[in-house]
Parts: structure tokens; C-alpha cells; sequence
């Protein structure tokens, strides 16, 4: 498509400032001279040509200038900080926490009256899962999405966020919300709109008058929950075949409409004038459709994100968008702005997302865990794309969602040197379905035991913690502690934003009675979705019951999250690179400011030699203050016990 000629955007300019008032207009200006050229030329790539793209690009400029003009003065405070220090949700006093409001609090004020809470654990970033109005009855966890503009009721008001963010923000704890970009409920006004034949909204999604279309499109895609909502389209009555790629209620929305942008961009600058500092941005890879693909990751959709970055950019630059793209690490260069093969792209790097999540790191955690494999996890890190200045990973254990076992299927295959693996048996011995396994975890949209999808379950069930308790072992309950810490000390150690998942710190188990629960039977994931039992965080944040499962697993991750915090080494940005060893079963990380963390994934004893390139240092241990007991100057371990880890700085 051709671009809009350039000469335009001096009117945009002149249009944007006439709507500025002089307290605040310079700086916002400023801001347009910087970012506004090429919001213009991405939307005019885009949708030049398009009928009614003059229209809609007026009223998304009207729209930001509004935004702008009530953007509330601490947020404002917020944006000037953030702009002289742009990676500061890259420093390692940020630990991230992800929870459900009800699971966590029961509503939002409970979860500002848990504020402290988060403070002691040393949380600083915090996300919400779906909050806004959902959609009535089955509403995929929230991710249904009736109206972005207002609260579910069942979780509180609009006047509770607002009072939450504002105590999330004088704790220095910034609040991330998902933006549901690829699909609205079907109950939103948009879609009932479109349901009365209402021609405007109708074009906001892919509508179909028969199977044609549909049907040829169906042949290159994917299905993402091919056991409960098979297919990509759904027949609605009086309207035709909607595009649906998740669930049948959930209508994808047709964004090569420019209306849609338009809608989609205030709605995120409205929500970033409640408080909200980051937005999860749910789906980006499906968000534009092309017959003859697999509609997933298309340039297309990196340029809407790119268009959304500049406008957040405009009216709210102190606030981060995270790509929620669950596809390999090799592929997620382009949400940062890169080409595919990771180069720089002069005019793009660093302007699309500040962060992504790794899923490929996340899912290997599990792998290597069940193969007993360090040397996996060295290849995953080993092949982890560089990322611009200002850019970061998500790095995580657990979250709401299954673990997707696809992400690795290279992996699987083997690799410089490494023996490959068989992706569909970890998922087995993850679903307790082989001899030797300790999980308890679920399969997830598989289709017999050979076709691997995901699993779900909570780490402590993953880990062995649930398994040993039911059975009263004593010492498989101390080993599946081991196993649950060493994966958390790992995530700790990584370059990224690390975020816990709710009541891991913990280790706070499945949620059996799910099953039980007609409102949350069909939906497998509930199994890692349990509610905070906070009489026992309650006692483990006061130390009550250190010698319990729960006050060990707590007090070791406090433990690594206070280090961390204390460590420059160890900030999101600083350089990572794994160590090579003769034993597969040994992980070795070296960090920034001579920083290495060794672990031990095997549950034997292993020898631990130190690299040739650290023979000259001196080493002490981050985790235990006290002296090496061997005698030596050296806190560099010999031999690691089963699933042991140790953190080192040069000394």
C-alpha cells in the first residue's frame, strides 16, 4: 500500500497543538514532533485507501489530544521520570506478581488492603488478570470482554480502580491490565450492534454470508482449543460466519478497519489515565488475517503494535506494552521492532513492545526439570535473541494459562550437539501418566497421548509437592521443595522482568475442587487458578511456620528476591551467557558485574570444576553470608547436592 503523502502531516500537527492548552501543550508537542511522524506513516501504510481513513485518523488525533489534555498530574510525574530513565522496569529491585482480583483479594479493594502484603514480598509490578466488565456466563477467565471502559461488577467499581492505582502507585508498584486487542465478547455493544444489522459494526469483525471463504481460510490455520472450541468460525444467526479463533462468544475484530485502531488506541489511553502502567497486549499474533497463512504473525500486526507504541508514546510514555505472543523466542525479535533474523531496524527497534514474554525459557524449565537436563536450558539461553535498548523479557514459571509444549518443538529435535527429547513424554510425566512421575498436572487440549498440546497445574503440583503430601512422604516432600525453589532461582538469576505466579511463594497447591464447580468444570485451567489461602501467607510472611513446606519455599524466594534487589549484576538488562560443562545436569548462568549462578537439575550429586575463564576470581556466596566451611578463600562449590543451587559474586 502507499503511504499518505508527507505533506499532510503538518496539518495533523497543527490540529493535534490546536487542542493543547498552554500548561501542558509544549511538552505533549514535543512529544507529537518526536513520535507523531511516524504514527502517520505506519497508520498511512497501513489504511491508506481504506474508506473512511481521513475520518477515523482525525478523530484518533481529536481523541489523543483529549487524553492528553486530563492525563492526571501524577501520572504526568510519572511519564517525565520514565522518560530520563527508560529502562527502569529493567532494574533488579523489579519483581513482578500475577493473580487473579477475586483469587487474590475477592475484589479490588481486598487486593489494596494486600498491598503491604506485595510490598514485603518485594513486588513491584503487579498484573491483574482480566478486570474489566466481562462478558455473562462462559467468558474464557475475563478475556471476553464486554466493556473496556468499566469494572466488573462482581470485583468492585470504577472509583475502586481508581483508588487502587493510586495506592499501587504511592507503593511504587505499577499496575498491569490485560488489553484484549484480537477479539471483544459477544455481548460487547459492538457486537449487538452488528447483531441488529447495523452496517458500521458489523465491519468492526469478520463476517461471513456462507462457508467459502471461511472454509478456505481454515485450511492453513491453526486451531488454539482444538478439544473444547474446534474450528475458527462460528455461524450466529441473522449475521452469518463470525471469525473466532479462541471461543465462539469471543469475535476477532477486523482490523484492517481503520475505526477499529481508533477505537482500540483511546480505549488503552483511557484506561493509562486511570493508572494503569502496562498493558498486556492479549493475542498480538492473530490480529491480522491473510487467506493462505496461518494468520499469526503477520507484518500487518507488528504495524498496528508499532502504531500503538507511538501513541502511548504521545499521551502516555511513562506506560509499557507487553506482547503476549506465545510462539518461539527466535520468532519474537519483530515485537521489539526487529527483523525476523534479529537485526536492528534503524527505524523501528526498540519502538514496538518494551516487553515479551519468554515462553520458550518458561516451557524448558519444566523439560529440563523432567530430563534431569541443565544443558537444555543452556541452549535455550544460549539462542535467546538480543533485544534493544529498553527492551526486556517477561520471564516467568507458571501463569494463568497452560504450559504450551509447542514452543520447543526445534528444541525437541536436538540441537548443537544436545540429544533431543520427546515432547509428547514430558507432557505424560507432567499429566502423572508415566512410572517414574511426581507431577500432578493435567493434559490440555491433547488428543491422545502421542498429540502434545499443554499442560496445566500449579508448580508446587508440577514440582511433586502435592504428590508427596497426598502420600505422606517425608523425603519426596523435601526433594519437590528443592525442585520448586531451583526452577524459581533460575527465573531470579535471568535477564528479564521475573514475575511469581499467585501463591507460589508458598507453595500453594492445585485446585482439585474446580471439578466440582459447574461454573468452572469445562475449563481445565481453573486446576492452577486456586485462591490464596492467606492464613498460611499470612503466617509465612510473619515466619510462624518456617519448618513447614510453605515457610521453607517462602523464605527461600524471599531470600533470592532481597539478593536480587541488592544486585546490579542482576538487573533485567544485564548481560547473560550460559557456561558450558561436560555434566548435561549442570546450568551454569554468569550475570552482569561477575555474577554466576550454578545449578544442579539432576537429583544425584554432581561434580561442579570451574570454567577456566573464572580460575583467577575469588567467589562468595550471595545466598549464605557465612564463610566456606572447607577452609578455602572460596565460596565455589566442589560438588552440588541433588537439585541445589548456588548464586556466586566475584569477591
Amino acid at each position: 500500500m502507499s503511504a499518505r503523502p508527507a505533506t499532510d502531516t503538518p496539518s495533523l500537527r497543527q490540529r493535534f497543538a490546536a487542542a493543547m492548552s498552554t500548561t501542558h501543550g509544549a511538552r505533549t508537542l514535543a512529544r507529537w514532533d518526536a513520535h507523531g511522524p511516524r504514527l502517520i506513516e505506519t497508520l498511512s501504510a497501513l489504511y491508506d485507501g481504506s474508506r473512511g481513513f481521513d475520518a477515523a485518523l482525525a478523530r484518533l488525533i481529536d481523541g489523543m489530544a483529549a487524553c492528553a489534555e486530563v492525563r492526571p498530574a501524577p501520572l504526568r510525574a510519572l511519564d517525565a521520570a520514565r522518560k530520563d530513565d527508560p529502562a527502569w522496569f529493567l532494574g533488579q529491585d523489579m519483581i513482578g506478581y500475577t493473580t487473579y482480583v477475586d483469587r487474590f483479594g475477592g475484589t479490588l479493594p481486598g487486593v489494596a488492603a494486600r498491598v503491604p502484603y506485595l510490598q514485603a514480598l518485594g513486588v513491584r509490578y503487579l498484573h491483574l488478570l482480566p478486570f474489566l466488565h466481562a462478558r455473562d456466563g462462559d467468558n474464557d477467565g475475563g478475556f471476553a470482554v464486554r466493556d473496556y471502559d468499566a469494572v466488573d461488577p462482581a470485583l468492585g467499581s470504577d472509583e475502586d480502580l481508581d483508588a487502587l492505582t493510586a495506592r499501587l502507585r504511592d507503593a511504587g508498584i505499577s499496575l498491569c491490565a490485560d488489553l484484549v486487542l484480537n477479539h471483544t465478547a459477544d455481548d460487547h455493544r459492538w457486537a449487538q450492534a452488528a447483531r441488529r444489522g447495523d452496517p458500521r459494526y458489523r465491519a468492526f469483525y469478520h463476517v461471513f454470508p456462507d462457508r467459502d471463504l471461511p472454509d478456505a481460510y481454515e485450511r492453513t490455520l491453526g486451531q488454539v482449543f482444538p478439544q473444547t472450541a474446534p474450528g475458527n468460525f462460528t455461524r450466529v444467526d441473522g449475521l452469518g460466519w463470525v471469525w473466532t479463533t479462541f471461543y465462539g462468544y469471543q469475535w476477532d475484530l477486523d482490523w484492517s478497519n481503520p475505526e477499529v485502531f481508533v477505537e482500540m488506541a483511546l480505549t488503552m489511553l483511557r484506561l493509562a489515565n486511570r493508572g494503569i502502567e502496562a498493558f498486556r497486549l492479549d493475542s498480538t499474533a492473530y490480529l491480522w488475517k491473510r487467506l493462505g497463512t496461518d494468520c499469526m504473525n503477520q507484518p500487518e500486526a507488528h504495524a498496528i503494535l508499532q502504531a500503538l507504541r507511538a501513541v502511548s508514546d504521545i499521551v502516555a510514555p511513562g506506560v509499557l506494552l507487553k506482547a503476549e505472543a506465545i510462539v518461539p523466542a527466535r520468532e519474537l525479535p519483530p515485537y521489539f521492532g526487529l527483523r525476523a533474523d534479529g537485526a536492528n531496524n534503524a527505524d523501528s527497534a526498540g519502538r514496538e513492545c518494551h516487553l515479551a514474554y519468554h515462553s520458550t525459557l518458561m516451557a524448558a524449565l519444566w523439560v529440563a526439570l523432567a530430563e534431569q537436563r541443565g544443558d537444555l536450558l543452556a541452549g535455550v539461553i544460549a539462542q535467546t535473541p538480543a533485544l534493544p535498548a529498553a527492551s526486556g523479557w517477561l520471564t516467568y514459571l507458571r501463569c494463568h494459562d497452560d504450559i504450551g509444549w509447542n514452543v520447543l518443538r526445534e528444541e525437541a529435535a536436538g540441537s548443537d550437539g544436545r540429544a533431543p527429547f520427546d515432547l509428547a513424554r514430558i507432557a505424560r510425566f507432567f499429566a502423572g501418566d508415566t512410572d517414574e512421575a511426581y507431577a500432578r498436572g493435567r493434559s490440555f487440549q491433547s488428543a491422545g497421548s502421542e498429540h502434545v498440546h499443554g499442560t496445566n497445574g500449579m508448580a508446587a503440583a508440577l514440582a511433586g509437592i502435592d504428590d508427596a503430601i497426598a502420600r505422606g512422604d517425608a523425603d519426596a516432600l523435601r526433594a519437590a521443595e528443592r525442585r520448586l525453589i531451583l526452577l524459581y532461582g533460575i527465573v531470579l538469576a535471568c535477564a528479564g522482568l521475573p514475575a511469581l505466579y499467585m501463591g507460589d511463594e508458598i507453595a500453594l497447591g492445585n485446585d482439585e475442587a474446580y471439578a466440582h464447580d459447574p461454573a468452572r468444570a469445562g475449563e481445565g485451567r481453573w486446576l492452577h487458578r486456586p485462591a490464596m489461602d492467606w492464613t498460611l501467607a499470612d503466617a509465612v510472611a510473619s515466619r510462624q511456620n518456617a519448618d513447614t513446606t510453605a515457610g521453607r519455599v517462602g523464605a527461600a524466594l524471599r531470600r533470592m528476591i532481597a539478593v536480587r534487589r541488592l544486585t546490579r549484576g542482576l538487573r533485567g538488562d544485564a548481560p547473560m551467557r550460559a557456561l558450558r560443562f561436560d555434566d548435561p545436569a549442570l546450568l551454569g548462568i554468569e550475570r552482569g558485574d561477575g555474577m554466576v549462578a550454578l545449578f544442579n537439575l539432576a537429583g544425584r550429586e554432581v561434580a561442579v570444576p570451574m570454567p577456566p575463564s573464572l580460575a583467577d576470581a575469588c567467589w562468595r556466596d550471595m545466598l549464605d553470608d557465612g564463610r566456606p566451611d572447607d577452609g578455602s578463600d572460596t565460596a565455589w562449590p566442589t560438588t552440588l547436592a541433588p537439585h541445589a543451587l548456588r548464586w556466586l559474586q566475584r569477591a
